[in-house]
């Protein structure tokens, strides 16, 4: 690849939509995203959830509240996303 083409590409950062499980920490939430996947096995599609710890500087999300996150550089041991926006309340 030459140079210009590295260039113009952004830096592409892994996002998820979930929801809000928890917002009781300091500029901290709790988001769970469901993932609809194959079973490994026998092909059937299943649903597989994992929390993530996510970054919100300014506390606007609120319990229930469906959010998009972005992949973002470690901002604590467990804190790798950062709040995008909130999609709906």
């Amino acid at each position: 690849m030459s140079e210009t083409q590295q260039e113009s590409r952004p830096h592409l950062r892994k996002t998820r939509v979930g929801v809000v499980v928890s917002n009781k920490m300091n500029k901290t939430l709790v988001v769970e995203h469901v993932a609809r996947v194959p079973h490994p096995r026998f092909n059937k599609i299943v649903k597989r959830s994992k929390k993530y710890y996510v970054h919100d500087e300014k506390g606007e999300a609120q319990i229930g509240d469906k959010v998009r996150i972005v992949e973002t550089k470690p901002v604590s041991k467990l804190k790798r996303w950062a709040l995008q926006e909130v999609l709906s309340h």
